[in-house]
């Protein structure tokens, strides 16, 4: 298991922000949605953004965690280190020259919704991580959601998440995590984490 994933379930646990992982400036140019910068639509970059934004106006949370199909706990956390708290998030990114050509793109225009973008793994990509991204918006300006789904898997580990990110007026308002862990000897582990930015 990585540190990242690590800090993720510890941070659900406790319900705190995490250790000091600095500030990130806020990108302007972070990328809307009809203008990837890459091959497919540049997650990090626009992150990148988010993180900056977040720390600049010292954003807090309330979070709400269940492990193993407990009952939710919830807890107030009135400042972040978001990019520490949005490392999970980071797992999406499918915009690296590495992955050029393995996902499929399919874009809709949904009235009332603009256009979404899908972004779904082809075969014979063993070693990407993220199966699906879908990126949901305006036909021009940033997005209003970004979804996705990753599954890693070797002979010690086993992990599949599900992210869904919510943004209103360029800002992320609402950010979820569902998933399971399953290193080898141990039990599986379920976690639920859902969060809305104060």
């Amino acid at each position: 298991m990585s540190c990242s994933s690590y800090f993720f379930l510890g941070g659900a646990l406790l319900a705190l922000g995490g250790c000091d992982g600095g500030s990130r400036p806020a990108d302007p140019s972070a990328p809307g949605i009809s203008a990837p910068t890459g091959p497919y639509y540049d997650v990090r970059r626009f992150l990148d953004g988010q993180v900056g934004l977040l720390n600049a106006r010292h954003m807090g949370a309330t979070k709400q965690t269940s492990l193993r199909d407990n009952a939710y706990e919830q807890a107030t956390v009135p400042e972040i280190k978001w990019a520490d708290e949005l490392q999970i998030f980071y797992q999406a990114d499918i915009n690296k020259a590495a992955l050029r050509g393995a996902y499929i793109l399919d874009s809709l225009v949904v009235p009332g919704q603009g256009l979404r973008r899908t972004y779904t793994l082809r075969p014979g990509f063993p070693h990407a991580s993220v199966l699906r991204l879908a990126v949901s918006g305006p036909l021009v300006g940033f997005p209003q959601r970004i979804e996705a789904q990753i599954r890693q898997n070797n002979t010690l580990f086993y992990s599949a998440k599900s992210l869904d990110m919510h943004f209103e007026g360029g800002q992320l308002r609402t950010y979820q995590v569902r998933g399971v862990q399953k290193l080898v000897l141990f039990d599986s582990l379920r976690f639920n984490m859902s969060a809305r930015v104060l």
